[in-house]
């Protein structure tokens, strides 16, 4: 009686536990950060330099132990903590140029603001491997990025995390660049580039987004000058 007894007071405080852990996240500040990569789904895309978004989410999440396995708004989606901070990961299956059908869903049904939004994307005003952390702006020709701002209703004041791929060489059309994969040396920059980003992602969690693209974005100027004039 008295083992049945312990056994079932263990369970409830286990029960109790999850609960809790679960209302934290749910209800309680402070409100969760949504991280949102863009890019195509299938295997043909990737690997390819227009789904670097998605490789930032999975760096991030093998980064912090966190399982991005299931499925919400059209998106592959996963959830978790960085230290005390409660976080959402989101790679929209929609399709680049409607990743926005997913993102602005996500944003309206976990009642975010959207300076709780970054958006990981590819630019080919980056120099490849640079990175940029910037807390808002315009869509750059950038299809995806058209497609959230016209789900977020035409606001732009959601913050980005550039993800420099570098521009198409002589005249090669930037779609065709775009769905190529990277080179060999393109290849390594990217993989630095991307655990950059995942130190630079905690930051924002850890101190905010001013101060973390302040210190981060000094880091990647000088990087940037010196990758700017290599060949990729």
């Amino acid at each position: 009686m008295g083992h049945c007894y312990y056994g079932f007071i263990k369970s409830l405080a286990l029960l109790s536990e999850r609960m809790i852990t679960r209302r934290c996240f749910c209800s309680f500040a402070p409100r969760p950060w949504l991280f949102v990569g863009l890019g195509n789904p299938g295997d043909k895309y990737k690997g390819t330099r227009h789904n670097v978004g998605f490789e930032m989410i999975d760096a991030f999440a093998e980064a912090q132990g966190i399982g991005v396995n299931s499925l919400n708004c059209k998106a592959i989606f996963g959830q978790g903590f960085v230290g005390d901070a409660p976080l959402l990961l989101a790679k929209p299956q929609t399709y680049m140029n409607l990743s926005g059908e997913s993102t602005g869903a996500l944003a309206a049904y976990y009642k975010l603001p959207l300076n709780r939004v970054i958006v990981f994307h590819d630019d080919m005003d980056l120099p490849c491997g640079v990175l940029r952390l910037q807390d808002k702006g315009g869509h750059g020709s950038h299809n995806g990025l058209k497609s959230v701002i016209y789900h977020f209703r035409g606001n732009r004041e959601f913050a980005r995390l550039r993800i420099g791929i570098g521009k198409p060489p002589g005249q090669m059309d930037p779609k065709a660049f775009l769905l190529q994969k990277f080179n060999a040396s393109a290849r390594e920059r990217i993989d630095t580039a991307l655990q950059e980003g995942v130190e630079g992602l905690k930051l924002v969690l850890l101190k905010g987004l001013t101060e973390s693209a302040r210190r981060f974005n000094t880091e990647q100027k000088y990087k940037h000058i010196r990758l700017q004039t290599m060949p990729t």
